[in-house]
Order: structure tokens, then C-alpha cells, then sequence
């Protein structure tokens, strides 16, 4: 084995993930920042006007992006739970509460501008469809979540109930994704298939996909950044923290 391959799994310790975060975490804020920047250019002064909507439609270049984001990073924060439980690796599960404030603002997003969303398109804010319930339900699992590890004081009993919450709940992650096509639902499908030819415009996809993948740079930039603030509260009495607080 070649001594300079590096040894990945050394980062699984919070001792040394510590600092490997604060390394990453400029580029990927300076990055998401640039994405950022780029996806609302493109979505309100590239991307053409919609022929039935109108200017309306554009809510969808933050309504989607957030979606995407609230279901993804739940099925992060429930594998993340679940190593931290089976192999109680005390990384994993602060990853795990680091990722859930996160999903549940994507979450509480894209709830938010699908309802703003529906009021030109439907006729009214709120209906009680699949898509919408499901996604509501999804809000109230990152909520219990959040709610439940600050409820116990013991954090190693707070990581095992969070993380049975976590996969339990995961399962409400398909019903969201395949609710409209499982029942009648006024939520139209999906616009972008990996199978088939997307059905929107060149500049309206792009605006959509470097959203995206702004978003998705912003939720890794903001984990690492509250990761680093959970390990230095639960590991305020290891030795290695006081020494690296030393030579800092």
C-alpha cells in the first residue's frame, strides 16, 4: 500500500474532521455565493417569460431547488442518524443534527413559494393534495426531530430517539416524489427526467440546475459551519480541543 494515499477514514473522528471543516468551509461559501449569483441572473433576466404564467412562473427557480433540497437532505440526515446509532459514531450523528435546521428552512421554502405559486395557478394558497400534505409532513418530521434532541439532555440518548425518528420518517420521503403520480393531485410532474427530454427551455433548465446546485453548496457550507459549533459544545472537555486552542 502506498504511504501517500490518505487514510479517509482518520476524518470519521471529530478531532480531525475539525479542522479539514474549517478548510473546506471558505470554498464552499465563496462558491455558493458565485451560484447563487448566477442561478438569479439567469432565472430573473435570462430565462424567457412563460406563455401561460407569465413573469409568475419564475417562483419555481426557488420553489424547485428547495424541494429537491428539503427531501435530499432528510435521507442525508436519516443515513447520517443511522451510522451514528449502528456504529455509534459520534460523528455521524452530529452530522445529522447539523444537516436538520437546514432541510427543515428548504423545507419550510418551498412550502412557503408552492403556495405563493398556487394562487395564480389554482386559484387558491393551500390545497390539501398529496404532494402538499406529504411535504407538510416532511416540515413537522424535521421540526420533531430538532425538537426531540433538545429535549434530552443525555446527547448519546438524544442521538438514538433523533435517529429512530429519522428513519422511521424517512420512508415519507418517496410518497413525496411519486404522490403525483400515485393519486390525483392538481401538483403537476415533473419537468426534468433523467429518462426523458426535459420539458422546459434551455436557459429556464440551466437557471433551474445551477440553483440547484447553489443550494446544494450552501447546505454543505452551512453543515460544516455547524458542525464545527456542535463539536466544540460536545467535545469542550477533550484534551485535544484545549491543545488546538493553544497553538491557534
Amino acid at each position: 500500500m502506498s504511504k501517500s494515499r490518505i487514510n479517509w477514514y482518520k476524518y470519521a473522528a471529530p478531532v480531525n474532521f475539525y479542522p479539514l471543516a474549517g478548510k473546506m468551509l471558505p470554498w464552499f461559501s465563496g462558491l455558493a455565493i458565485v451560484l447563487f449569483a448566477v442561478g438569479l441572473y439567469l432565472s430573473f433576466f435570462v430565462a424567457p417569460v412563460d406563455f401561460q404564467q407569465g413573469h409568475s412562473y419564475r417562483i419555481i427557480f426557488i420553489h424547485v431547488p428547495a424541494a429537491w433540497m428539503g427531501m435530499f437532505l432528510y435521507v442525508l440526515l436519516a443515513i447520517y442518524a443511522g451510522i451514528g446509532w449502528a456504529f455509534n459514531a459520534r460523528l455521524g450523528s452530529m452530522m445529522a443534527t447539523a444537516i436538520a435546521p437546514t432541510g427543515a428552512i428548504f423545507t419550510f421554502i418551498s412550502l412557503v413559494t408552492g403556495s405563493l405559486w398556487g394562487k395564480p395557478a389554482w386559484g387558491v394558497y393551500w390545497v390539501w393534495d398529496a404532494r402538499m400534505t406529504s411535504t407538510l409532513i416532511l416540515m413537522f418530521l424535521y421540526i420533531g426531530f430538532i425538537s426531540l434532541q433538545s429535549s434530552i439532555d443525555d446527547t448519546r440518548r438524544a442521538d438514538r430517539a433523533g435517529a429512530v425518528l429519522a428513519l422511521v420518517g424517512v420512508i415519507n420521503v418517496p410518497i413525496i416524489y411519486f404522490s403525483v403520480q400515485w393519486w390525483n393531485t392538481l401538483h403537476q410532474g415533473a419537468t426534468i427526467r433523467i429518462a426523458n427530454k426535459p420539458t422546459m427551455a434551455p436557459t429556464m433548465l440551466a437557471a433551474m440546475l445551477v440553483l440547484t446546485a447553489a443550494c446544494w453548496i450552501y447546505s454543505i457550507a452551512i453543515t460544516l459551519a455547524r458542525v464545527r459549533c456542535i463539536i466544540l459544545e460536545r467535545e469542550s472537555e477533550a484534551p485535544w480541543l484545549a491543545e488546538s486552542a493553544v497553538s491557534a
